[in-house]
């Protein structure tokens, strides 16, 4: 393959310049990247191999993608820069560390920058916890798009490669809802060259190797994990052809086929290109880049992160997102939960990539000696943090399976539900020196703890690693939303609810459940809002919080949001978009609330359930 002819310069004084990458050293724990000229000028640097241009805050930690790339690209001999929520509305910041060598590598942050400036009823955001002080407005709208333009003004056709969550979400035609309109690739409206998705360590390394080679961007076209721009669709006759942007923005049943084509072909290992048509280029998907290997993974957590927010930012008192993650460690990545409105498994795909126990507990021991660490470590998991192993052998080999899920509507026969390689994890990070506690906060799928007929986690979880209350996530009960959210029955949560009080009454501990629940989700009348919200009073699970359905891109919900159809069968389904009733089926999921009543009230007699309006024991509202 053309990403094994490589060789790059070991940026080394006294070293060779055409030194292998893989032996360049590591530069000391402690450093920041250059974030400007001075910075440049310390190190001897005269120019940078690699500009990366990314929305957030610069945060020198494995959670933030902009580090994780960046200290990937050094790790390999690159020279690399970064340049930090950049002025869009002039052009110096742009230029401060001059035109980079090889190209600009790009990123809108760690969130799309709509869903970061907006709520699900587009009302402007206040703060922004990926910026300094959590001050909003420092990064524009469609972020993306906005830093590329600056920079083809400035640089012209230098190579320009885009990433990271909005990009990634948005390589195809898709729905937006802040504009309520069906928009093109952002690889086309942005002018970029090349667009990585996923996770991008291997596709950006592969890149940058290859610029470095001499071959122009304009040939990377077989690159795993990318999209690229063509003027026919003869320039990759062995795509899936999708419909096209014109059919999709005028025909809903065109938009939710080539959702559910596109959708199929995303799996490393047995999934095929697809091109759509996009008007003036052609937009064509590689197949994802593959799963990172156990000791692949091991060496991206193991990179000499800072593991804090860039000195730049302390007389504002740092960025927020860091104090979420700060003490908290990533055991693995990939989800074949598949939630209908998450798109985790379109971004990191369903094949689970783990990294080793030694990897994990050498990082723990690290956390133990930053300043601040208290004996808590916050977090051990990922998407969903259970899930720590390959859903099964065939996986592994031949990918996840088309059109099939491992855990909807019941978990598949073939299911390897076992805890035994976490437990002993978890284990293993108790009984390190200066650590009193290992909570789990990532999202536990219960109907896996279920699965796992050999039991035990469930009292390792009460036991150990929760402290008071345990975040669980149902999101409805009603089957007719819950078939559209890929989520578990009723009965199994009902399970679950009976198992985790049990298991806290024998161990004599008094401890509680905090629930999520979705409202105004593809599916949900107000009559299935209205069954939830008596299974609430039932249960007597208040929710602290409600997450209004928000259509972001890329996720089956959103697909359903847009069409009315379910892709899977193009069956009609009802989506509550009216701003009236969103408020009334949020309201029901708070009834309790003063402020809720009048909503509240509305809705029962809009429902045709005045039983539950009065003094009775099961009226909702008095």
């Amino acid at each position: 393959m053309a990403s094994e002819r490589y060789s790059v310069r070991a940026y080394t004084e006294g070293k060779s310049k055409r030194a292998a990458a893989d032996k360049a050293p590591a530069p000391k724990r402690g450093a920041f990247l250059p974030v400007s000229k001075k910075d440049m000028d310390a190190r001897g640097w005269d120019e940078l191999d690699v500009l990366v241009i990314t929305g957030d805050a610069y945060v020198d930690h494995p959670s933030f993608g902009h580090a994780i790339i960046a200290r990937w690209l050094e790790a390999h001999g690159f020279r690399v820069g970064v340049i930090s929520q950049p002025d869009w509305r002039g052009r110096d910041d742009f230029l401060k560390m001059g035109r980079p060598r090889l190209g600009v590598m790009l990123s809108a942050g760690n969130l799309d920058s709509m869903l970061n400036h907006y709520t699900a009823g587009g009302k402007k955001r206040h703060t922004d916890s990926y910026s300094p002080g959590g001050q909003a407005g420092l990064r524009p709208d469609r972020a993306t798009i906005v830093y590329c333009n600056r920079v083809r003004e400035l640089w012209g056709d230098i190579p320009l490669v885009i990433g990271g969550i909005e990009a990634s979400l948005r390589r195809l035609a898709h729905y937006d809802c802040w504009s309520d309109s069906v928009r093109r690739s952002i690889l086309v409206d942005s002018r970029a060259d090349l667009l990585v998705y996923g996770m991008g360590e291997l596709a950006s390394l592969e890149i940058a190797r290859r610029l470095a080679d001499g071959e122009s961007v304009s040939s990377l076209r077989d690159i795993a994990g990318t999209c690229w721009k063509a003027h026919g669709a003869d320039a990759a006759k062995d795509a899936v052809i999708l419909p096209s942007f014109e059919e999709v923005s005028q025909d809903k049943r065109k938009f939710a086929a080539a959702f559910k084509l596109a959708y199929d072909e995303n799996d490393a290992l047995r999934g095929k290109r697809v091109i759509q048509d996009q008007g003036a280029w052609f937009v064509v998907q590689n197949r994802p880049m593959r799963p990172l290997s156990t000791e692949e993974m091991d060496r991206v957590y193991a990179l000499p992160y800072v593991r804090a927010w860039h000195p730049d930012y302390d007389a504002k008192g740092g960025v927020p997102a860091l104090e979420e993650v700060k003490f908290s460690i990533t055991t693995h990545r990939g989800c074949y939960g598949e939630c209908g409105f998450c798109a985790i498994s379109s971004h990191q795909g369903r094949i689970i990539q783990r990294r080793s126990d030694e990897s994990i507990i050498e990082e723990a021991k690290l956390l133990t000696r930053l300043p601040g660490f208290k004996g808590y470590i916050h977090d051990v998991g990922g998407p969903t943090a259970n899930f720590t192993a390959p859903q099964c052998e065939a996986s592994v080999k031949r990918g996840a399976c088309r059109g099939r899920s491992c855990l909807y509507p019941k978990p598949c026969a073939k299911l390897r539900a076992t805890h035994e390689d976490y437990i002993a994890l978890l284990r293993k990070l108790r009984a390190l020196p200066k650590v009193k506690k290992v909570f789990i906060r990532s999202g536990l799928r219960y109907d896996y703890i279920l699965a796992d007929k050999k039991g035990g986690f469930l009292e390792e979880l009460c036991r150990w690693h929760i402290s008071g209350q345990l975040k669980i996530a149902p999101e409805h009960i009603s089957p007719k939303v819950l078939r559209y959210m890929r989520k578990p029955g009723r009965a199994v949560t009902e399970e679950f609810l009976k198992m985790y009080a049990d298991m806290n009454r024998k161990l004599g501990l008094k401890q509680f459940i905090v629930p999520y629940f979705i409202s105004a989700h593809p599916g949900s009348g107000l009559k299935e809002a209205v069954e939830l919200a008596e299974f609430i009073r039932d249960s007597g699970l208040h929710p602290e919080q409600v997450q209004d359905f928000t259509p972001t891109p890329g996720s089956l919900s959103t697909c359903i949001y847009y069409t009315g159809l379910d892709p899977e069968t193009m069956e009609e389904v009802y989506v509550p978009k009216s701003a009236e009733e969103r408020k009334m089926q949020r309201a029901l999921l708070q009834f309790w609330m003063p402020q809720n009543r009048e909503y509240v009230k509305k809705a029962l007699i809009k429902a045709g359930r005045r039983d539950l309006i009065g003094n009775g024991p099961k009226a909702l509202v008095r």
